[in-house]
């Protein structure tokens, strides 16, 4: 829920100062490619936090050394969140995120069937989890 709550907040926050003058938020694309590398960044942070290993513990056990894939889709994430705020990248890094978006979605199935925790909060449940990564992917994919 904590990469929906920071899409949203700082969706609205930066709209607020593009209404108050500032320029470069005087428009809802700009806002949104900036709240959508928040979010990432964030979601980022936990590839090597206290989280870690919550991470890990979602991903299918299909694939070998999650914890490389933890690592690589954390890296993935702050490259993306970078890329979708440079005017030249924005469409690339938009479906480069989509994609991990859908990709990594399997290990959000795992967490909610198995009762997964991420930092000791239950995850959310199949139905609320497919509802926020659709709503993921359209703020990525309107923000490319």
């Amino acid at each position: 829920m904590a990469p929906f709550i920071a899409l949203v907040v700082s969706f609205v926050f930066f709209r607020t100062i593009g209404f108050a003058g500032v320029d470069y938020f005087n428009e809802w694309h700009t806002s949104l490619q900036v709240a959508v590398a928040m979010m990432f960044l964030l979601t980022a942070s936990a590839h090597w936090g206290k989280r870690r290993e919550d991470l890990i513990r979602m991903v299918p056990t299909s694939f070998p050394r999650p914890d490389i894939l933890v690592t690589v889709t954390g890296w993935l994430e702050i490259i993306g969140a970078i890329g979708i705020v440079i005017p030249q990248t924005s469409m690339f890094a938009s479906l480069g995120l989509a994609i991990m978006l859908i990709a990594m979605f399997p290990a959000n199935i795992r967490a909610a069937r198995e009762g997964l925790t991420i930092g000791g909060k239950p995850t959310p449940k199949i139905v609320a989890r497919t509802l926020l990564q659709i709503i993921f992917l359209i703020a990525v994919l309107l923000a490319g």
